[in-house]
C-alpha cells in the first residue's frame, strides 16, 4: 500500500472539505435542532457530482477510487454527521449495489440519475423482525405472471421519505431461510408504498429516516437485482460499503471533536492559564489524535483492497468497530473537555456526542461486527471466504 496520496485524491478531500465549510458547516447546527433535511444542501452537493464520486465515468461517476471516496466522506462527517448520511446511503448501499449487481439496462436507466441527484434511493433490509439477523425477512414477494407482488415493512430506513426509489429485500418462500431472499428496485410512487418519518431520534436529527409500508406492491420482475435468491449476498456486500463509508465518517466525527477540542482549550481559561496547558485535558486530545490515525488507516486499507476488487468484508469490519468506537469515544471526552458548554448546543461536540452512538448500532453493530472479526479469527467463518487477509501483510 502507498501511504501517499495522488494528486486527485488530495484535490478532492480538499475541494469536499471547503465545500463542506462553506455550505454545510454554517447550517448544521441549526438544521440539527430544527430536524431538518436540508434539500439546499443537498441540491449543491448534487450540482458537484459527490454522489457518484466511485461510480465509473461512463455510469455518471466521477470514476475516483475508495481512497477518494473514504476521504471525501470524512471530510462530510467531519462537520455534520446527517449529510454523510446521504452519502452513504445513496452511493454506498444503493448506487454501487446496482453498478455490482445491476443489469447493464439497470445501471444505464439508475445510475447517472443517481449520480446527478435527480434519482435518489434507499436500502430497505431492516424490519421490525429482522435487524441483525438479517435473514429472518418477514416482507413476501409473490411471483404473479411477470410481476412480483411485495408486502411488509421496513424501519429505520435512512432516506426513506425522500427517495425515488428502494432497494427492497423480500423473500420468495420463507422456508428457504435467507436463500429466499431476493431484492426488488421500487419505485416509491408505486400503488400500495407508503413511507412514515421517524421522529425523536437521539441523533442524526438533519437526516432523514422512515418506516416503509408496502401493501401488495407490484413490481416487475424486470425490476429484480440479482437473481432469485441472491437477495442475502446483494445486502451482504452492500453492508461491505455501508460500513465503509461509516468508518470514514467515524474518523471524521473523531477529528471535528479535535479541531473543536483544541481551539477551544487554548481559549478557555483556568486556575491562570488554558485549559489545554493540563495534563488532564491533554490526555483526552493525545487520545483522540491517536484514535484518528489508527482509524483512518484502517479504512484506508479498506479503501485499497476495494480499488484492488478484493473482497474485504473482515477490514471493512475491523474498521467500522473501531473507527465507531473512536468516536463515541471522542464525543464523551469532546463534552468533558467543554465542561457546561458541551452540556449545550451552543458548540458542536454535543451533537458530534448524540450523533456517534448510531455508528455502533446501524449497518451492523458492534456486537455483529465483533462476531465477525472473532468467527474469522478462530477459524470458525472465514469473512473474505478465504484465508483471513490479517494473517497476511497486505499485498503480499
Amino acid at each position: 500500500m502507498d501511504f501517499d496520496f495522488t494528486p486527485e485524491q488530495i484535490a478532492m478531500r480538499k475541494h469536499m472539505r471547503e465545500f463542506a465549510e462553506r455550505n454545510i458547516a454554517p447550517v448544521a447546527q441549526k438544521n440539527d435542532r430544527d430536524c431538518k433535511f436540508d434539500w439546499d444542501v443537498a441540491k449543491k452537493i448534487f450540482a458537484e457530482g459527490f454522489l457518484g464520486c466511485p461510480v465509473p465515468e461512463k455510469y455518471g461517476g466521477l470514476g475516483m477510487d475508495y481512497i477518494a471516496y473514504g476521504l471525501m466522506t470524512e471530510e462530510v462527517n467531519r462537520v455534520c454527521s446527517s449529510t454523510r448520511t446521504l452519502f452513504s446511503v445513496q452511493t454506498s448501499l444503493v448506487a454501487l449495489t446496482i453498478l455490482k449487481w445491476g443489469t447493464e439496462e439497470q445501471k444505464q436507466f439508475y445510475l447517472p440519475k443517481m449520480c446527478s441527484g435527480e434519482f435518489l434511493g434507499c436500502y430497505g433490509l431492516t424490519e421490525p423482525e429482522a435487524g441483525s439477523d438479517a435473514g429472518n425477512q418477514q416482507t413476501r414477494a409473490v411471483k404473479d405472471g411477470s410481476d412480483y407482488i411485495l408486502s411488509g415493512q421496513k424501519t429505520w430506513i435512512s432516506c426513506g421519505t425522500i427517495a425515488h426509489y428502494a432497494l427492497i429485500f423480500a423473500t420468495v418462500d420463507p422456508s428457504l431461510g435467507h436463500k429466499g431472499i431476493t431484492c426488488f428496485i421500487v419505485d416509491t410512487k408505486s400503488k400500495g408504498f407508503t413511507a412514515q418519518s421517524i421522529h425523536g431520534k437521539l441523533g442524526l436529527r438533519a437526516s432523514d429516516t422512515a418506516s416503509l409500508f408496502l401493501d401488495e406492491v407490484r413490481v416487475p420482475a424486470a425490476n429484480m437485482l440479482g437473481q432469485v435468491g441472491e437477495g442475502f449476498k446483494v445486502a451482504m456486500s452492500a453492508l461491505d460499503n455501508g460500513r465503509f463509508s461509516v468508518a470514514a465518517g467515524a474518523v471524521g466525527v473523531v477529528q471535528g471533536c479535535i479541531d473543536a477540542c483544541t481551539k477551544y482549550a487554548m481559549q478557555r481559561h483556568t486556575f491562570g492559564k488554558p485549559i489545554g496547558e493540563h495534563q488532564q485535558v491533554q490526555a483526552m486530545i493525545a487520545d483522540m489524535v491517536v484514535d484518528a490515525e489508527a482509524g483512518r488507516l484502517l479504512y484506508l486499507r479498506a479503501a485499497h483492497l476495494k480499488n484492488k476488487g478484493v473482497r474485504n468484508t473482515l477490514e471493512t469490519s475491523l474498521a467500522k468497530l473501531f473507527c465507531g468506537e473512536a468516536a463515541n469515544k471522542a464525543g464523551h471526552n469532546a463534552v468533558q473537555i467543554f465542561g457546561g458548554y458541551g452540556f449545550s448546543d451552543e458548540y458542536p461536540v454535543e451533537r458530534f456526542f448524540r450523533d456517534a452512538k448510531v455508528l455502533n448500532i446501524y449497518e451492523g453493530t458492534r456486537e455483529i461486527q465483533k462476531l465477525i472479526i472473532a468467527q474469522d479469527a478462530l477459524g470458525i467463518r472465514s469473512a473474505n471466504g478465504a484465508p483471513s487477509a490479517t494473517k497476511t501483510p497486505v499485498g503480499v
